[in-house]
């Protein structure tokens, strides 16, 4: 499906590091001076999923392929980036592109690692970045507003629109993010040819020292506070150590240095399946002897979409969609056992996918 979610934050609060530890296929520059990233670095991140893995036992395919999500490193946004300053607009296109905004905030006091900002502040942070970020929305806001005034004279359609336009701009001008404004989809009809980047859902990483992996510190508390109201998701990691279980390439070499850690799981997976969820991402799955694959869509969609991540022809042609639940397949063992039993489903166009179906789509092209 292409999702992208793009790391952002100040210059040196860990995004590269972050992004070296969460993407399998590239691996970001990470040094300890400004703008250390200028063009994004891009990688695939596998969305962890045991439910792949035990279809995979009872299928034996001959492949297993997860789903996954596209993440970006876009480079540390300064103060004034909504000026130019800092290559300001190159980095505010980068993430004008991404569907959402996984934002990173130094948590701990390191003086060997350079800060322009002083004292360690999460929330100054996070306030830097949203300001930029508002900035840039009320200056295409703005431009928008100028060009519907006049038309907005004659068409009642285009005052309605002018109307959502200038509660946007209010919005922005008492420093307030649109996500907050919870447009409805109607609503964000009037803005979406903007692309606002206010409007992305975000997902903010804490990262701490190692002492305060487990418990979080002063300053993951005060982000947590600061954005409580923002119905936010704050994940607390150590983003050094994330990278050190990364690159292990032996599970018993992983398993040792986690347990060390006292860690069940790498902070990682949190970190993708929480970004999952923001994007309101369901998963379905085929299942047959070539492959056991996981497949990504937007929740609540009907059957035919989820057919064309697939192949476009799947949508086009979509006949019937046979259906097994993750629970009936797996308390059966194959599929030949939920169709004896009557747990196969055939569902029509209007049938809305579930997170975790089995599915198997009939078409005619």
């Amino acid at each position: 499906m292409g999702l992208q979610a793009g790391i952002v934050g100040l210059p040196n609060v860990g995004k590269s590091t972050l992004f070296n530890a969460v993407s399998n296929s590239a691996k970001a520059q990470a040094s300890n001076y400004r703008f250390c990233t200028i063009d994004p670095n891009v990688g695939l991140v596998d969305v962890p999923d045991p439910r792949l893995s035990k279809l995979a036992e009872l299928v034996h395919p001959n492949r297993i392929v997860p789903t996954q999500i596209e993440i970006v490193d876009i480079a540390g946004l300064v103060r004034g980036a909504s000026k130019g300053e800092g290559l300001g607009n190159k980095f505010l296109a980068n993430i004008r592109e991404v569907d959402a905004i996984i934002h990173v905030i130094r948590c701990f006091e390191d003086e060997n690692i350079l800060r322009d900002e002083g004292a360690i502040n999460p929330v100054s942070d996070k306030e830097i970045i949203d300001t930029e970020l508002q900035l840039k929305d009320l200056d295409g806001i703005e431009r928008k507003i100028q060009k519907s005034e006049k038309l907005a004279k004659s068409d009642p359609k285009l005052k309605a629109e002018l109307d959502i336009l200038i509660r946007c701009k209010e919005h922005l001008d008492k420093g307030k993010s649109i996500r907050e404004l919870k447009l409805s989809k109607e609503e964000k009809v009037t803005v979406a040819d903007l692309f606002l980047l206010t409007d992305k859902p975000v997902l903010y990483v804490a990262n701490v020292d190692e002492a305060s992996m487990h418990t979080g510190n002063k300053y993951s508390g005060a982000l947590k506070e600061a954005v409580k109201d923002e119905e936010a998701v704050v994940i607390i990691m150590n983003n050094s150590i994330e990278a050190q279980i990364a690159e292990m390439e032996n599970p018993d070499d992983k398993k040792l240095f986690m347990e060390e850690y006292r860690m069940l799981e790498p902070a990682l997976d949190r970190l993708i399946h929480s970004a999952y969820k923001l994007l309101k991402l369901y998963t379905y799955f085929t299942a047959g002897v070539q492959e056991v694959r996981a497949w990504t869509i937007h929740e609540g969609w009907k059957a035919p979409q989820a057919a064309s991540v697939i192949h476009t022809d799947f949508e086009k042609g979509f006949i019937k969609a046979e259906v097994i639940s993750y629970d009936d397949f797996t308390a059966y063992g194959s599929e030949a056992a939920c169709r004896e039993a009557g747990k196969l489903r055939i569902e029509g166009k209007e049938y809305i996918v579930k997170d975790g179906d089995v599915m198997h789509f009939r078409f005619n092209v």
